[in-house]
């Protein structure tokens, strides 16, 4: 279904009807100076077709808003001058929330689309920062990730999805005796291995929200001695993601990086694949006929602990900076109407973040389903970890050959340094 047939017309009784808090638009007290221009920015550069429609959609339904597309904005460097974007639609990680926690972002709660976010999923922007008395983040959509495997190779090798460790392990070695590679990996690019090696072993572990609340208290006490630390909590998942990599991957890893992998999966050259949602485009381009599902990492002797990784893959916020709140306010209550969401999700197979979200079909990450509805998910560890420190460097040295106790107790040290500058 095309975007402007699932989206609904507004005029001014309409824009009256959903009630946005504050008051009504210019143009419907009569105003005669021309619309309110909106700067609308969004981080996804895939979805910009998406959204450009949606845009055309709202600025002809009304005469009241004219919104204008940003793609381009530096978003610190707008901030900092005082002039931001007055609505942004973006990736929400821990650098956008440092926005939040200084109380640059406005408060939604007492719009009717923050009544309607699950609160399992707002609690993920809750992880990264918050700001005393504000809801100033509208998780928009999320993406799951898990382990995307090739249905038919799993089906004529007689085998199930693993949903224990030692399930895992008998997976791996049944694949590696048939002559079929296990996981394809692409040590080459950083990113992966950090998103996909890292975060799904440690995620499927330890309880990562918990684990960073303590070594943000912790601060500058994390090191050898301290209650949790990366060194002595991650030891063990670590030294199960080195188990794998070393044993069960492509033997030319190290020189392959994520088009190498969407390629060679599209190829039916391994059985599984660290990759999220967004790598199916990918493989389609060259096999568009695969049979693939997805399912959590076991980490594991007990099939309870099995979760998948999310992360907010957009969310809205308007900043205190705007001096167009209320035409900002008007958009994103258009962009959050049900259909104009549920379509977003599925042309993009992401999960719903509100109460009445559609419940997803593809049946690629169906697997995810159930744990995704059972609040049974975190955030990649690699994503609470400041930029300043290279996280994704030191996983992909681990899983080429240096040494995880060494590396480990150096990200204790550069999170105790960083605190301290703090």
């Amino acid at each position: 279904m095309p975007a402007a047939s699932v989206t609904v017309r507004r005029v001014c009784a309409a824009a009256a009807a959903l009630a946005i808090a504050g008051s009504t638009l210019a143009a419907c007290a009569g105003a005669s100076s021309g619309p309110a221009e909106v700067r609308f920015h969004l981080s996804k550069p895939e979805a910009i077709p998406y959204f450009r429609d949606l845009i055309k959609e709202y600025n002809a339904s009304q005469d009241d808003v004219e919104v204008v597309f940003d793609t381009s904005s530096n978003l610190q460097a707008g901030f900092l001058r005082g002039n931001p974007p007055d609505l942004g639609l973006l990736n929400y990680n821990m650098e956008m929330a440092r926005f939040m926690e200084r109380g640059a972002l406005s408060d939604l709660s007492d719009m009717p689309e923050a009544d309607r976010i699950l609160p399992e999923v707002q609690d993920l922007v809750d992880q990264y920062a918050t700001y005393p008395g504000r809801t100033s983040v509208l998780p928009y959509s999320v993406m799951a990730a898990a382990v995307i495997y090739n249905k038919r190779i799993f089906e004529e090798q007689g085998l199930e999805v693993p949903t224990t460790w030692d399930e895992l392990i008998a997976v791996c070695d049944a694949l590696k005796s048939a002559g079929i590679t296990p996981f394809y990996a692409t040590f080459k690019d950083p990113w992966t291995v950090g998103q996909g090696w890292f975060d799904y072993t440690v995620g499927g572990e330890i309880d990562v929200a918990d684990f960073y609340e303590q070594m943000n208290e912790l601060g500058t006490e994390v090191g050898p001695d301290s209650p949790v630390s990366f060194e002595k909590t991650m030891a063990e998942p670590v030294d199960r993601m080195v188990e794998l990599t070393s044993n069960y991957t492509n033997e030319d890893a190290a020189s392959r990086g994520y088009g190498d992998g969407n390629l060679a999966f599209a190829k039916e050259e391994a059985a599984m694949y660290l990759q999220g949602p967004w790598a199916f485009g990918e493989i389609d381009k060259t096999n568009p006929d695969l049979d693939l599902g997805t399912f959590p990492l076991p980490m594991t002797d007990d099939p309870a602990d099995n979760k998948v990784r999310v992360n907010i893959d957009l969310a809205a916020w308007i900043p205190e900076a705007s001096d167009q709140k209320e035409g900002a306010r008007d958009f994103l209550s258009f962009l959050f109407q049900k259909d104009v969401m549920d379509e977003y999700n599925a042309s993009f197979l992401g999960y719903g973040t509100t109460t009445d979200s559609a419940p997803v079909t593809d049946e690629r990450i169906l697997g995810m389903k159930e744990y995704y509805d059972s609040a049974k998910f975190y955030q990649g560890a690699s994503k609470a970890i400041p930029l300043t420190i290279p996280t994704d460097n030191y996983m992909q040295g681990i899983v080429t050959g240096d040494d995880p106790e060494r590396t480990l107790a150096r990200l204790d040290a550069d999170w105790a340094r960083l605190a301290l500058r703090q």
